[in-house]
């Protein structure tokens, strides 16, 4: 119902809706109007009331509450079922418990504030209060286990094309995971599944993304590489938008993906990878590669040809893109 509210209001912006169209449009008393009113207050909107006239909407309060983001979202299974929480220390950690209880694929765990977040490789991944999108997403892909790294790829190639279909802005993807702007980090992305030897149980999406933060926002370690929408706009991104494209782009190349392979996906991540067709380095647990990134297989494998001609196959590495003189 408050979802229906919030798209009324939003639909007839400029304009007050009397309280009685309200309640009718809703199946609802005048009272649990006005209700609905004060909570959506509560939630950070700024909203204009006058006798007679009724309500209007003057400021959105940039949430990303299941209802906020219902209102973009339009996907068909993806998403469609949300777990929401102000403040928590990890969705990942949350996404495998409720994985393990039976939550259907498609089940979208969202945080307004991450504390503990997971980063690739053990690392942390913070998230501030109203500032960026942490979430992770339930899958039960009917895959052998060797092939799930491949969804790594596939949502960066989501998340690309979510960013910019809701900002504007064009975004690069480093191999494997990290998403760029400007040479700078916006996303990271974290795929974990729960599997036997040879069964996926479930696979496990998490994906961060830098939003609002302003550059001070940034602990001082990673200011210097890392960026958010709001700084390459210039300008406040609605949340929930995002997190809608992104759902959106991610639910149609994931079924066109387990009907024919990562074979349509290759050209399309490729088309977003910075760090192919230059030298990078890759460092490896056992040794650090040099060469030249000559692209991903239909595995999602990264092909880095040596300076003697060798062609190594990446199925793990710290990517580091080269300087133009090396």
């Amino acid at each position: 119902m408050r979802e229906k509210l919030l798209k009324m209001l939003l639909d007839n912006e400029a304009e007050f809706i009397s309280g009685e169209k309200i309640s009718q449009a809703l199946g609802c008393s005048r009272t649990a109007v006005w209700k609905h009113i004060e909570e959506l207050r509560k939630s950070g909107y700024e909203l204009d009331s006058a006798p007679r006239k009724g309500y209007r909407i003057i400021k959105k309060a940039n949430g990303i509450q299941p209802h906020e983001i219902n209102i973009y979202l339009q996907t068909k299974r993806i998403g469609r079922e949300i777990t929401y929480f102000d403040a928590i220390e990890s969705t990942q950690v949350v996404a495998h418990k409720l994985a393990q209880e039976g939550k259907e694929e498609g089940h979208l765990v969202i945080a307004n504030e991450q504390t503990r977040g997971k980063g690739r490789l053990g690392r942390a991944w913070y998230s501030r209060s109203g500032t960026s999108i942490s979430m992770s997403l339930i899958l039960r892909p009917k895959l052998p286990p060797q092939k799930t790294p491949q969804l790594t790829l596939l949502t960066a190639v989501a998340v690309v094309r979510g960013i910019k279909k809701a900002s504007g802005v064009e975004a690069e993807i480093k191999w494997p995971n990290d998403v760029l702007i400007n040479g700078k980090k916006v996303v990271g992305i974290l795929t974990e599944m729960q599997a036997d030897p040879d069964f996926v149980h479930s696979v496990i999406i998490g994906i961060g993304v830098n939003v609002n933060q302003l550059q001070e926002d940034f602990d001082i370690d990673i200011e210097s590489i890392a960026t958010s929408l709001s700084i390459e706009t210039g300008r406040q991104i609605e949340r929930a938008q995002v997190v809608a494209e992104i759902l959106k782009e991610f639910e149609w190349l994931y079924e066109e993906y387990l009907q024919r392979g990562f074979g349509m996906i290759r050209p399309l991540w490729e088309a977003n990878a910075i760090s192919v067709g230059t030298n990078i380095y890759a460092r490896t647990p056992q040794q650090v590669l040099f060469g030249f990134a000559k692209g991903i297989t239909d595995e999602g494998i990264l092909l880095l040809e040596d300076e003697q001609g060798a062609i190594h196959q990446i199925y793990s590495a710290d990517i580091e893109i080269a300087k133009r003189n090396e």
